[in-house]
């Protein structure tokens, strides 16, 4: 274990905190100046500095998802957080609305891959005018005490089941990315039980079903050292100070480092775009660097039981493909879904789950009748435009929203009467949804 990780990065943070607050504080001072002086360009550049120092600066609580209202059947419908159920590593959370008709119940399984739940703002906005929307709003472990006990692969899979359960009976899943490992395993479990809260769907989008197909450079990194390197080196302990202390996790900074080192050049450009836009007097674009950074910013760790028993099992033995995933001593056997319709989305684009990854899942629900499968593949988009962005928006969810009220009990309206989505504005189509055979 790299026993200096954490307690290193927390003193320069520390350090560097009292920074960061003057430039927030005196950025906050030059936008209530008078509109003459503030448009000085001297004074305008000076605020865009301040700007990049208070961004700078890392965060290890989860942003607000800051979703006050969405417009429902034309009528602008309050939204209300709720906590409805909980355990010390994470909150069921429900956007609660005041609508006149029963909406399907879909329980959105956010990653837990070091950021926070509100990554998924976006995906949760577009679903919540005709849906009844919860998320898995995954705890820092850092602010987890050890007295709660582990938090590893298994426990992810009942974390699932138990909110499934918590539902009832005719509730659909929906899982992004790294989680959809995990939901298929927990439906595979719950179908095997016959559990009375078994999905009515199931969505896994952009998800590491089977990482042997088209590997990507994250799947080959996570390959390429054994399973000891990773504890070795990766693995640090909270320090003194938090609710967590001592917890063994792979920090939530590391995990941003090695995202940032993918696309340094990128990123760099983005923040100097956003400095020159904030200078120039253009503060638009400038916001909406910001707001993308604000929360790519927030940070949280990863359980060490969580971290190294995924990159075991998912990415180095690829236990789920290959029928060797076991939770709990049990195997799991996806091939046991009969009821639960299944939809996987890929994207064209995508540099860290590669097309084929998550098609995966529909060989290994070998049982599930033809007309219960579909999978989309959407043109033009990497891994985070799967379900955030305009196609998103435009074409990959109408297309989650009829397999949702598809299989319905009591479908609430046909989704696949409704005319099909227009093409978006660059000129691109969603592929057609198919239906594949067993």
């Amino acid at each position: 274990m790299n026993w200096l990780a954490y307690p290193t990065y927390q003193a320069v943070s520390d350090l560097t905190r009292p920074v960061s607050g003057l430039a927030r504080m005196t950025g906050s001072l030059i936008d209530i100046w008078p509109s003459g002086l503030a448009a000085l360009d001297s004074v305008r550049y000076y605020s865009a500095a301040c700007d990049v120092l208070t961004l700078a600066t890392l965060t290890h609580r989860r942003p607000p998802f800051g979703i006050a209202s969405v417009e429902v059947d034309g009528r602008d419908t309050a939204v209300i957080e709720e906590v409805v159920a909980g355990t010390p590593f994470c909150s069921l959370l429900r956007f609660k609305k005041d609508t006149p008709a029963v909406q399907p119940r879909v329980l959105m399984i956010a990653p837990m891959s070091g950021h926070f739940a509100t990554l998924l703002r976006g995906t949760v906005r577009t679903m919540l005018p005709e849906h009844d929307v919860y998320i898995t709003d995954w705890h820092n472990p850092r602010d987890v005490s050890l007295t709660h006990g582990r938090f590893g692969f298994a426990e992810f899979v009942r974390h699932i089941i138990d909110f499934l359960a918590h539902l009832g009976e005719g509730a659909h899943v929906m899982a992004i990315c790294q989680p959809t490992v995990a939901a298929l395993a927990a439906v595979s479990l719950m179908a095997e039980d016959r559990h009375p809260a078994q999905p009515a769907s199931m969505t896994l989008m952009a998800g590491p079903i089977d990482t042997r197909i088209n590997p990507t450079r994250v799947n080959e990194l996570a390959k390429s050292k054994p399973i000891e390197w990773f504890v070795k080196n990766l693995i640090s302990a909270v320090p003194p100070g938090f609710a967590g202390a001592h917890r063994r996790v792979y920090p939530g900074f590391v995990q941003l480092s090695a995202f940032i080192s993918m696309n340094a050049e990128r990123h760099a450009n983005s923040i100097a775009d956003m400095f020159r836009e904030r200078a120039k007097g253009d503060p638009q674009k400038a916001e909406a660097i910001r707001d993308f950074y604000e929360e790519y910013f927030a940070t949280m760790d990863l359980a060490e039981e969580f971290y190294i028993e995924t990159v075991a099992t998912v990415f180095q033995q690829h236990a789920l493909p290959l029928g060797e995933l076991e939770v709990d001593g049990r195997l799991v056997d996806p091939s046991v879904i009969r009821r639960t319709a299944l939809l996987t989305v890929e994207g064209e684009k995508d540099d860290i789950c590669a097309i084929g990854q998550t098609l995966a899942a529909q060989d290994l629900c070998s049982r599930l009748r033809p007309y219960l499968k579909t999978h989309h593949v959407q043109t033009g988009v990497g891994h985070y435009g799967v379900f955030n962005g305009k196609r998103w928006e435009r074409q990959i969810y109408p297309l989650v929203r009829a397999v949702i009220h598809d299989n319905e009990a009591a479908p609430t309206l046909s989704a696949r009467a409704q005319p099909a989505p227009p093409a978006s504005d660059d000129g691109s189509h969603a592929s057609a949804a198919a239906s594949l055979p067993n």
